[in-house]
């Protein structure tokens, strides 16, 4: 029975092979077609992936990976392709960055491309199911993209963004005096399309002192700018803060951590010379201090430099002494207010002091300008042992280069013309003495007694009695003499110095019982003799008289 059977079968398919000439068993049984392959007709139309599973290889993180799909139109009529969906796994982003298959109508037969953009968010497997509608039968076609995402060495846990940041943390390290800190982040687009920014932002405690610019607006595809953030700490310790940068990506966000100290140094005093600034310039002096000595008995004087060591010019703005009573004077000649100093160019700072008490002198001279720090301050000190009297000192009425010299064939006295221009006198070719400044020959000199026609004058070489409209000689010079109501004006060419009287040495000024014998004969006016006698007698009296 069973031999019998199989032998019927035999003779079965051997007809249908003559009678065919082929064997398409699936076109006479519908049970073995493959689905969505079928139409009514019996011909198999419609579009199809060329591979349904493919494999999308290894992508790293925040890498863009291109992955092509490939169709083919198996129906008998062309197909036109229409809007493609994609649904990528949560550690993924995908776009299509070119359709193929769009451009025109898909003959029967043919094949068209379509490129997927993957980009890997984070480590591990990945997975895309991708849809695309078609004019064709079936109207749907998939295809399956899957593979997998390498860490980059950084945590499997870190995830991507359709915008790069460089550095991905900023860290300001720790910032030991109080100045502003100012670093660039680039945000760059590694995707293929363009990404919109909306907005930059900083999350951070109002007193972190974080603040960023940006004018980042769109990036195209592997376009960057740059975000800067400053930092200015407001408070001592560290500062935390994030930078959050929202665009139209895939993820929307990127953002880069924010780190620093602020622990600053201990306060100490400032020196007197600040530290060089670049495009400043900087003041500096030949002294720390100003020290006039600890035994000082009358006006004294000293000369400091002012350099400007700068790599810039600089303008001196005032010059001031702190103090008001205590006989400190700056030279109006040298260094002055508007006096502008080149790079390595300095200019001398002259400081008299005429002690006005006995005792220690605590006062500082202040010099301001537009370099570096904007202020110098020097201190000036010493100690006096005397009291120099303001009344007595000499003042210069007019300063010449010429300086007149005693010669062999000079007076050492004479009558002088009240109505007669000075003239300056005749070089020697014999000099007795010679001095370049003229004026530094009266220095010491003070009036002991003074009349309206003689006066004695005390100096380091002892007491002289000197009379109106003559001429006399002192340090070598010859002056003309010329007794003022206040005091006697010594004249040599074109230098011209007051000598002033002290008041308070006056007879006027002191107690009746303590003036000399002789004052009554001065004060009713005597001969000339019995005058000349009174003073000499009293070089030191101070007496004032009417002779």
């Amino acid at each position: 029975m069973h031999s019998h059977c199989v032998k019927n079968l035999s003779l079965f398919f051997t007809a249908l092979i003559i009678l065919g000439g082929s064997f398409p068993a699936y076109a006479q049984y519908p049970g073995f077609d493959a689905p969505g392959t079928r139409v009514s007709g019996g011909g198999a139309v419609g579009l199809i992936p060329v591979e349904d599973n493919i494999d999308g290889g290894t992508v790293p993180i925040g890498a863009t990976s291109q992955v092509v799909v490939l169709f083919r139109n198996e129906g008998a009529q062309p197909v036109q392709t229409g809007k493609i969906n994609l649904y990528p796994s949560s550690n993924l982003s995908a776009n299509v960055s070119l359709n193929q298959c769009s451009a025109e109508l898909l003959p029967s037969g043919a094949e068209c491309a379509v490129a997927i953009s993957v980009k890997g968010l984070q480590a591990g497997a990945w997975r895309l199911e991708m849809l695309m509608l078609h004019s064709g039968r079936t109207r749907l076609v998939t295809a399956t993209l899957s593979g997998s995402i390498e860490s980059n060495g950084d945590s499997s846990d870190s995830l991507s963004s359709d915008i790069e940041t460089i550095p991905s943390e900023l860290d300001f390290g720790t910032l030991a005096s109080g100045q502003t800190m100012v670093e660039p982040i680039i945000l760059r687009n590694i995707t293929s399309n363009a990404v919109k920014i909306s907005d930059v932002f900083i999350n951070s405690s109002e007193r972190s002192g974080y603040i960023v610019e940006s004018d980042c607006l769109e990036l195209q595809a592997g376009q960057a700018c740059i975000a800067t953030v400053t930092w200015a700490p407001k408070q001592k310790g560290p500062s935390t803060g994030v930078l959050v940068v929202k665009h139209s990506g895939a993820t929307g966000l990127a953002s880069v951590s924010l780190s620093g100290d602020y622990s600053p140094d201990v306060v100490s005093g400032a020196d007197i010379f600040p530290e060089e600034v670049p495009g400043k310039g900087l003041l500096v002096s030949s002294q720390t201090e100003i020290q006039f000595g600890a035994k000082v008995s009358s006006a004294s004087t000293i000369t400091v430099s002012l350099v400007n060591t700068g790599d810039s010019s600089l303008t001196l703005n005032d010059i001031k002494i702190s103090g008001s009573d205590n006989g400190v004077s700056i030279s109006n000649s040298g260094c002055a207010a508007g006096v502008v100093l080149e790079p390595v160019e300095a200019c001398p700072l002259t400081l008299t002091w005429s002690p006005t008490r006995i005792g220690a002198l605590l006062d500082d001279v202040q010099i301001l300008h537009d370099g570096a720090r904007g202020i110098l301050v020097l201190p000036i000190r010493g100690t006096s042992l005397d009291v120099v009297s303001q009344d007595q000192k000499a003042i210069v009425l007019s300063k010449s280069t010429v300086t007149h010299i005693l010669g062999s064939d000079d007076i050492s006295a004479s009558k002088v013309g009240n109505d007669k221009p000075r003239q300056p006198r005749k070089h020697s070719q014999n000099p007795v003495a010679a001095n370049t400044n003229a004026v530094s020959a009266l220095d010491g000199l003070k009036i002991t007694s003074f009349s309206k026609r003689h006066a004695i004058v005390n100096g380091p070489g002892g007491s002289r009695l000197i009379s109106n409209k003559e001429q006399v000689m002192f340090g070598g010079i010859v002056w003309d003499i010329n007794i003022q109501g206040n005091g006697i004006e010594f004249a040599n060419g074109g230098d011209v110095v007051l000598l002033l009287f002290d008041r308070s040495l006056s007879s006027l000024n002191r107690i009746s019982g303590k003036l000399p014998r002789n004052s009554s004969a001065l004060s009713r006016g005597g001969s000339a003799s019995q005058q000349r006698n009174s003073i000499s007698q009293t070089p030191s009296s101070g007496v004032v008289s009417q002779y």
